[in-house]
């Protein structure tokens, strides 16, 4: 059990998938300030100063209060960082798209396909020179 913990735990895999996960919540928290600090108060600006986080709808009869404009600003968070996430996933997959398009070296062509070119490029010339033939003279170059 132990080595197979061992050849688990040190897989190439699990360190970078620990390195993605730190790098994530690095993201994460730059992506949470610009929604918190930038884009959540222009937002506001352009609503004419609606400030989602403050609304509530108190239940009549109880001290209970359902601060639903919370949940509505979770949910633009979330669509705002989904939305950087998947565009920095999206320039990621350009990039290697970009290292895996290199010119494959041209597959070498054996006599025999060769040989059918050659046939080929003979039959076509054959047959424009019969087709020339039977065709009246050209009389543009009067």
């Amino acid at each position: 059990m132990w080595k197979d913990f061992k050849e688990f735990a040190f897989k190439g895999n699990i360190f970078d998938l620990a390195i993605a996960v730190v790098i994530g919540a690095a993201f994460g928290k730059i992506v949470t300030s610009l929604v918190e600090n930038i884009i959540t108060p222009l937002i506001g600006l352009i609503s004419g100063g609606i400030d989602l986080s403050k609304k509530a709808y108190p239940v009549p009869g109880t001290k209970t209060i359902i601060t639903y404009g919370v949940f509505i600003q979770s949910i633009i968070d979330f669509l705002i960082i989904s939305f950087s996430i998947f565009m920095v996933i999206r320039l990621l997959a350009k990039f290697k798209k970009k290292e895996v398009e290199q010119p494959a070296e041209t597959p070498s062509i054996d006599a025999k396909e060769e040989l059918l070119k050659e046939i080929r490029d003979l039959l076509q010339a054959q047959q424009s020179a019969t087709v020339d033939k039977y065709l009246p003279p050209d009389d543009s170059t009067k």
